[in-house]
């Protein structure tokens, strides 16, 4: 368990690539503070489940990533609680598909703030306490789309696009302090965002289900398979390693072959 005795924060993790992530992380000894939308008791469920895998130690936070100040005060509970905030993963997301006529402004502002600026909140507030200790591992889930883009897509792709740079700019400030901060960009990953995407798209280009599944969400990756979850775990967990100590403020595709062409 080369994670015992580090604690981390995953944002967007009561399902999907975050739950992944965090089950990753809990299984190699990390504390675990989640964070996300969901029913109580499911995600109760999922934190007994952490605290089984790590020995005991794993808590929700309920912090709305909308809001700047509550994302403060979850990096400082959890320093407070936990005495310290090792690893950051900024998985926290959602998604709209509209042209740009008709996309809404609140579902604009909505998906610049959880998919982008709470990121920078989080590394905001979680930098002075890695500084601190001399160690931490700051991860963004980004997307293919921080690297190409896709119509009706606008607020998504230029959220991820934002991400990468962000990614650049703190591995940069963070270089000399044992921090290492990067981002993973996977192609589709059949997760809750991906499904609940699927009717906009339908609806917007007049297509089935099948046919959304198959020629748009699968069209651009040449291996015609769904990144899974667990694939974007195990990366995320390499990363945590000392081995991996010298990768920082790197963009690292997971797409199967999708970003190749």
């Amino acid at each position: 368990m080369f994670l015992k005795g580090k604690t981390a924060i995953v944002t967007g993790s009561t399902s999907g690539i975050g739950l992944a992530i965090a089950r990753a992380l809990a299984a190699e000894g990390a504390t675990l503070v989640i964070n996300g939308f969901g029913e109580g008791d499911a995600i109760e469920r999922e934190r007994a489940g952490l605290a089984e895998l790590n020995g005991g130690a794993a808590r929700y936070d309920a912090a709305d990533m909308t809001r700047p100040d509550e994302i403060a005060a979850m990096v400082e509970r959890t320093a407070a609680e936990f005495g310290s905030v090792d690893i950051i993963v900024n998985n926290a997301g959602i998604q709209h598909v509209a042209p740009i006529e008709a996309f809404p402004v609140d579902k604009f502002d909505a998906i610049l703030a959880i998919n982008l600026s709470s990121a920078w909140h989080m590394m905001r507030a979680a930098v002075p306490h890695m500084k601190r200790n001399g160690w931490g591992r700051i991860l963004s889930t980004a997307s293919a789309h921080s690297l190409v883009a896709s119509p009706n897509k606008s607020a998504y792709v230029a959220a991820k696009h934002g991400i990468a740079g962000l990614t650049k700019t703190i591995a940069l400030e963070t270089a000399t302090h044992g921090i290492t901060v990067n981002c993973i960009s996977p192609g589709y990953v059949w997760t809750p965002l991906v499904e609940r995407q699927i009717p906009d798209t339908m609806a917007s280009r007049g297509l089935t289900r099948e046919q959304v599944m198959n020629d748009v969400l699968l069209a651009a990756q040449p291996t015609k398979e769904f990144v899974t979850a667990e694939q974007v775990a195990a990366f995320a967990l390499y990363l945590c390693r000392d081995e991996a100590k010298a990768i920082t403020g790197a963009n690292l595709s997971m797409d199967g072959g999708w970003t190749a062409a």
